[in-house]
């Protein structure tokens, strides 16, 4: 199983789809790595040779910003939104959706699971007159 930039790739997957699980490649930049490696991007995984890993290695390392350098830069300037205040920053904080999505409805994922505010469940409702009564 090759590892580039720390990642396993996958054994049957075509090279092209494989580098995808590399954060920070994708299938757009896929195409210029292959062709300064000089890798037929056909290939499947499990077919390269170990110079055609190197070579993949050393450009990818060369070129692009991958895994745990790109995370945090990321990070970092997520931070800096937050410290300068700015709405993108305000919205990172609060978890809310950052690229103006509604959220009077959707937005379940970041905001988490519902919470009802003010109605009462019919179970909340009855243990309540009990108490009121006796």
């Amino acid at each position: 199983m090759p590892r580039i930039a720390g990642v396993d790739l996958p054994i049957s997957k075509k090279i092209k789809i494989a580098l995808t699980s590399i954060y920070g490649v994708g299938r757009s930049n896929v195409e210029s790595i292959l062709f300064q490696a000089k890798v037929d991007g056909e290939k499947r995984t499990s077919e390269l040779s170990s110079d055609e890993v190197s070579r993949l290695q050393k450009v990818i390392e060369s070129q692009v910003q991958v895994e745990g350098d790109l995370r945090q830069k990321v990070r970092e300037s997520i931070e800096r939104l937050k410290r300068i205040g700015s709405y993108r920053g305000i919205r990172h904080a609060r978890q809310l959706p950052v690229r103006g999505q509604r959220t009077r409805t959707n937005a379940r994922t970041l905001r988490g699971k519902r919470r009802t505010v003010g109605a009462l469940s019919k179970e909340m409702a009855t243990k309540l007159e009990e108490t009121k009564k006796g």
